[in-house]
């Protein structure tokens, strides 16, 4: 058996390298350098460049535009773990004047604020952020689009606000609070305010010619949180293994988590959401979590599957033209469907109880039929049997109850509804009462049974 942390076999780092020299050359791309992760390591990285004397490897900084978003969205959810705001907070309460009106800052983390998707002209990512010195200058005179909450419209300034934010409660520069909560903890020492070579230059390449112009790389001030990092294909995969697996010392499993939940109402036909901080891309064979991100010379894209245990990051210095983002999620699905993830061995529970291994096996909801199995940590897991419904995974609550962790169920409380004499009359989940049999006549059904019971009816 192939162990995940082995090197990738020679075929498979073939077809990375391929795709990476090709991505190049079409993107025509002055250089393009990428790396992915598997199994808690580096397991391949690689760099093609047209230029002279230009480094491109897993150590080449490059600008990550949006991907700095990521940054910021955990900054403000380290607050919330902290008890200093709590997402359901108008950002009002803590940023008085902020000209966000009654937004929250769980809809400014998903894009469900209805500000604008940019700030006022000139063109922000291209000039100074010397000349937006204020947050009405970000926002301009009518930065409200759409009635919060109601739709999700990509923002900018959104995330200029929960950078200010993070300023307002912590007392200190956004970019000091970046440095010292996440960046220093994780070993992320080539993520940078601004270049510290090596990096690459940004470039912008004609479209109907073979020739480039140098681009601006400005200080974006303000709007720093939505868009200014620089940082490095190794550095982009350490994050990336934090967002799937947190780091007490920066957020919880539970909390990175949460960032890859959706958040937002997105209208999108192919299933694509946003969560906090965090795009959601569905594949016809695994949902991707992670940003793309772009500013004028650079594009980057940064892409991980929880269930694949795999992350792809790949960073290139053109203004447009080669898709980072794409190249990524294709180096990310080359080593997936390539050498798929191989199991974790099937292991007994280290310890069940016999009253909770009771409750598992067939339970009714009417006439649905479903499955109860017993999980790790005293977690339950809901199931239709033989058709489409409703189903989730339970954590268990101190006070014996348990809480809903996805889909319809998200945050409902299952509880074990008992007789006098302590044995189960059924499960109530949100009202529902599943039994044992449909429509069981000795449980506490709503609306009982029928006196006459199951019968048939003759012709």
């Amino acid at each position: 058996m192939t162990s995940p942390s082995e090197e990738l076999l020679p075929t498979t780092r073939r077809s990375l390298l391929h795709r990476l020299a090709t991505a190049q050359r079409e993107g025509r791309a002055p250089s393009l350098a990428a790396a992915v992760r598997r199994g808690g390591r580096i397991v391949w990285s690689g760099g093609r460049t047209g230029l002279e004397g230009q480094a491109a490897d897993a150590d080449t900084q490059y600008r990550i535009g949006s991907i700095t978003k990521t940054f910021t969205a955990v900054l403000v959810l380290r607050l919330r773990d902290e008890g200093l705001i709590d997402l359901g907070d108008q950002l009002e309460k803590h940023l008085p004047g902020s000209g966000a009106g009654g937004a929250t800052i769980f809809q400014l983390l998903g894009h469900s604020a209805g500000l604008s998707a940019e700030a006022p002209a000139p063109w922000w990512e291209r000039t100074p952020g010397t000349l937006r010195p204020k947050l009405a200058d970000v926002l301009g005179e009518q930065p409200q689009l759409y009635p919060a909450g109601h739709r999700f419209h990509y923002s900018n300034p959104g995330y200029t606000l929960l950078g200010s934010l993070v300023e307002a409660v912590r007392g200190v520069s956004w970019e000091e609070a970046l440095r010292r909560e996440i960046l220093e903890p994780l070993g992320m020492d080539r993520t940078t305010y601004g270049p510290v070579a090596p990096y690459a230059e940004g470039w912008a390449v004609h479209p109907w010619a073979d020739v480039v112009v140098s681009e601006p790389a400005e200080d974006l001030g303000l709007m720093a949180p939505a868009g200014q990092l620089w940082s490095t294909a190794a550095d982009l995969l350490r994050f990336a293994a934090f967002l799937v697996e947190g780091d007490d010392r920066v957020l919880s499993a539970a909390s990175v988590r949460e960032m890859r939940t959706p958040a937002s109402p997105v209208a999108d036909p192919g299933g694509n959401g946003y969560g906090l901080g965090l795009q959601i891309v569905k594949t016809d064979s695994r949902v991707l979590f992670g940003h793309a991100g772009s500013l004028p010379g650079f594009v980057a894209g940064l892409w991980f599957s929880v269930d694949d245990d795999v992350a792809a990051v790949a960073l290139a210095n053109a203004t447009s033209g080669l898709p980072a983002a794409t190249v990524a999620a294709e180096l990310l699905t080359i080593v997936a469907d390539a050498e798929p993830r191989i199991p974790e061995p099937w292991r007994p529970l280290p310890e069940a109880e016999a009253e909770l291994v009771a409750l598992t096996g067939i339970w009714h909801w009417g006439t649905h039929t479903f499955t109860l199995k017993l999980t790790e940590g005293r977690g339950l897991e809901l199931r239709p049997l033989g058709s489409k419904g409703r189903g989730a995974f339970f954590t268990a609550r101190p006070d014996g109850t348990w809480t809903g962790l996805d889909d319809y169920y998200a945050g409902e409380t299952l509880r074990v509804v008992r007789r006098e004499d302590g044995s189960v009359d059924h499960l109530d989940l949100g009202s529902f009462a599943f039994t044992r049999e449909p429509y069981d006549a000795d449980a506490d059904v709503p609306g009982g049974l029928d006196p006459a019971g199951w019968r048939g009816i003759g012709g």
